[in-house]
């Protein structure tokens, strides 16, 4: 009679549940860097709005405290105003010339299709500091290309990165920046429509207007919520071109919540309360991600 050992048993176990095992051995690496890198770090986050802490020494637990002095921090508030400016510019601004361009290209109006990829693509690829240096160029109050362009045409020059025009420099650097790669998108969606819609349009005598927005907009409605959301996703992380464009002045025109969690945790060293400006600014994105996602149908029709 042959002894059964506990390595015998376990070879058994092993064989008998290794289909079940493997495949969640071979997802694992996934699910432990995402605790690692992901979870764990969210976790923490939540545990550091919750304590006074400089980053070094010893931690004082403050409960809510740091939550409810986001709703009486000016400079916050108006961090969030400002962030909501760059959000509304990018969706009514940006977007909008975006699908413009995509509709030209697409049209066939413009020739060498391949090249104005090239060409919108190209701003994103460029360094975000030398993109910043050369803007900081043409704003320049004397010798800027802007405001030699204003006064050739007998207009009076502008103080871009005043307290009045600042936002709106930060914007112009956005759309430099983003709306070729939001045309991209654009673009994308419309070649996926087949030509048989318009073609059936066509015969029935609808016009462009009409087959603009009867068909095309409606095609477009996936396309178009990816768009919205990660336009307002990154308007609302905006951190780089307006801190080094204008390190967020003068008077704070120009701060971000990005740029005042960062200058509150790595400036001020409140740990705590920067992470309670990341967690604020996570609840934001999240709603406004919902409404956009209802907005747009999809969750379905109840």
């Amino acid at each position: 009679m042959h002894t059964i050992t506990q390595q015998h048993i376990r070879e058994r176990l092993w064989y008998r549940y290794q289909r079940r095992l493997a495949p969640y051995l071979f997802i694992s690496p996934f699910y432990i860097l995402f605790v690692v890198f992901a979870l764990g770090p969210l976790i923490a986050a939540l545990y550091f709005s919750m304590i006074k802490w400089p980053g070094t020494g010893p931690m004082t637990f403050l409960g809510l405290a740091n939550y409810l002095e986001l709703f009486e921090d000016e400079i916050f508030l108006k961090s969030l105003g400002n962030t909501t400016y760059y959000a509304i510019g990018a969706v009514f601004v940006i977007l909008p010339v975006a699908l413009f361009l995509a509709l030209l290209i697409n049209a066939a109006v413009v020739r060498a299709k391949s090249v104005f990829r090239i060409a919108f693509i190209l701003p994103v690829l460029t360094s975000t500091v030398a993109a910043t240096i050369m803007f900081l160029l043409m704003f320049e109050h004397q010798y800027g290309l802007f405001n030699v362009a204003l006064e050739a045409v007998g207009l009076k020059a502008l103080k871009w990165l005043d307290e009045e025009l600042v936002k709106l420099s930060v914007l112009l650097v956005a759309a430099w920046r983003y709306t070729g790669l939001t045309m991209l998108y654009f673009l994308a969606g419309l070649q996926s429509i087949p030509t048989d819609v318009y073609e059936a349009a066509s015969v029935d005598g609808a016009g462009r207007w009409t087959t603009f927005w009867q068909i095309t907009l409606p095609l477009l409605r996936p396309v178009s919520l990816f768009v919205v959301v990660v336009t307002i996703i990154g308007s609302f992380q905006f951190f780089a071109e307006p801190l080094l464009l204008a390190g967020g002045g003068p008077n704070n025109a120009s701060l971000t919540i990005a740029n005042y969690l960062y200058r509150v945790g790595f400036s001020y060293l409140r740990m705590g309360y920067a992470s309670a400006v990341g967690y604020i600014l996570a609840v934001i994105i999240f709603i406004l991600t919902l409404l956009q996602l209802k907005f747009f149908g999809a969750f379905g029709r109840s």
